[in-house]
């Protein structure tokens, strides 16, 4: 049996699964190859996705979204069975199945299906995004309960604060997320001072969506600059709160020890990650990388999967996105070599920035070392550099990739991090280009296994350097998705003054 699922709205994504193998064939986004952040599915997203399967699939699956779009008949919240909408359609001449489920099923259950825990081991899951900010228990039978609603809309509020502060910002922005993310690195831990704590009051436990910012014109905040201290401190005391309502319901509620599955936009926040892992509430905690939306079409796939054949778990691989396109490029200007990991090495090691491409694209928002742009790891100057060569603000941090069996090493990290989802302490000195304002790092770890090209160039830059590490940033035009053809990636390289790139087995300088 196959399964093809779509999710409408921002962060469009097609999935296509085997469910009599329970594997992931792939998961295509709409925003790579260079389209808009957050795009919807486009015509050509749905064609290549298609050309990818020798026939139609035995299973069309669409997840909800707001019961406006699209005439969507099953809408964005709703856990329980008759949520969903089960039948039959037409497809070039052939009859398939049809299924629908909400989009909050979608989250539970894509976090579900990837998690690494056995099949009839009893989880509790959050969903914490836009919208979202609830608590579940799924048991043994599949069967889940919802256990309460700590807040709503916790996505859209932390936004928020950043649109608030920002003289160029009206509505809220979903990019404004990370950006906040980055900011609480330059603020000032304690508790919230009388200006702070009356907007936390008021923010917190507000269910109006969406915020005005015009509404909060009377604020200290407003328009204050979002870098000024005073609006630091607030992000991160801000941040603390969302937090901390979150961890006092689950220190309540979730007393079982059962390993915590962690979906929605905020599952991106590798602070808090990292804060329910140290909580030790928890056997262990799994985040998917695609825990944002992107990931909801493998959700209701897998949704769609437990309703046929009654499993929910899948096989799945990050490196499942779109292949890589080689359209026709000029190359005037530039040296072709075969990829030689020391010469790459080489260059890296000499302060040269190059984009890296290996094999299909990421899924989720984070490069995992596939469609990334890399440099060597110790100097401020680079990160100021990568931060121009992005065209974002010169507070963003930048992260690191690093040999697995180096991580603690380098370091406060106990465990694999292969996707990118947990902050911790640098212990190297070295490492300035990745080391944020408050000395921490998202890193990433990699191993042979999971990316062996990327280990050898690592153990390569290890070799000549001492340093198993490399920074590690998304290659894209800035506002769009990761850049996925040969054309694009020259027209960047030169626009954004890359040293070179790799594209699978040959190395391209630019002169």
């Amino acid at each position: 049996m196959r399964i093809m699922s779509f999710k409408p709205g921002h962060d469009g994504a097609i999935t296509a699964l085997d469910a009599s193998a329970a594997e992931l064939i792939y998961s295509y986004e709409a925003e790579k190859d260079s389209f808009a952040r957050y795009s919807t599915i486009n015509p050509m997203t749905v064609l290549e996705a298609a050309g990818r399967l020798d026939a139609i699939p035995d299973v069309f699956a669409v997840g909800g979204w707001d019961t406006g779009f699209n005439h969507d008949p099953v809408g964005y919240y709703g856990i329980a069975h008759g949520s969903d909408v089960v039948g039959e359609r037409t497809v070039f001449g052939r009859k398939v199945h049809f299924y629908s489920s909400t989009h909050e099923r979608s989250h539970l259950w894509g976090c579900y299906g990837m998690s690494p825990f056995p099949a009839g081991m009893p989880c509790y899951g959050l969903i914490w995004e836009g919208w979202c900010g609830d608590f579940y228990h799924i048991d043994e039978y599949l069967q889940v309960m919802h256990l309460g609603r700590v807040m709503a809309n916790p996505g859209h509020k932390y936004a928020f604060l950043y649109a608030l502060a920002d003289p160029r910002a009206g509505p809220t922005r979903l990019v404004d997320a990370g950006k906040l993310m980055a900011l609480c690195a330059y603020g000032q831990t304690g508790s919230p001072d009388r200006d702070e704590q009356a907007l936390i009051d008021f923010l917190l436990p507000s269910d109006l969506y969406p915020l005005s910012k015009e509404d909060l014109r009377e604020s200290p905040y407003y328009n204050i600059g979002v870098t000024h201290q005073k609006f630091t401190n607030l992000a991160r005391r801000f941040s603390d709160a969302i937090f901390d309502s979150f961890h006092t319901f689950a220190k309540k509620h979730l007393t079982k020890g059962y390993p915590l599955l962690i979906s929605g936009g905020c599952g991106l926040n590798c602070e808090w990650n990292r804060r329910w892992l140290e909580t030790n509430l928890f056997s262990d905690v799994f985040v998917p990388p695609c825990a944002n939306d992107t990931g909801s079409a493998i959700g209701t796939a897998v949704d769609a999967m437990r309703h046929f054949t009654g499993n929910a778990k899948i096989k799945w691989n990050v490196y499942s996105g779109q292949p890589f396109t080689f359209d026709e490029i000029d190359r005037t200007g530039l040296e072709v070599h075969p990829l030689d990991y020391g010469q790459v090495a080489s260059v890296l090691l000499d302060d040269k920035i190059i984009g890296w491409v290996q094999g299909n694209c990421e899924i989720g928002p984070r490069a995992l070392g596939n469609r990334s742009i890399l440099a060597a790891p110790f100097s401020k100057a680079t990160h100021e550099r990568l931060n121009r060569i992005k065209n974002r603000e010169s507070f963003r941090p930048i992260a690191p990739v690093c040999l697995e069996e180096d991580v603690a090493l380098h370091f406060d990290l106990a465990r694999p991090s292969p996707h990118m989802l947990l902050f911790q302490k640098v212990l190297d000195s070295r490492l300035k280009a990745v080391t944020h304002a408050d000395g921490t790092a998202r890193a990433q770890t990699v191993s042979r296994k999971q990316n062996p090209r990327l280990y050898q160039l690592l153990t390569s830059f290890k070799a000549k350097s001492g340093v198993g590490v490399l920074c590690n940033t998304s290659l894209n035009f800035n506002g769009t998705g990761f850049i996925n053809r040969a054309s694009d990636l020259l027209t960047y390289a030169r626009a954004a003054d890359l040293d070179g790139f790799v594209i699978n087995d040959a190395f391209y300088a630019l002169k």
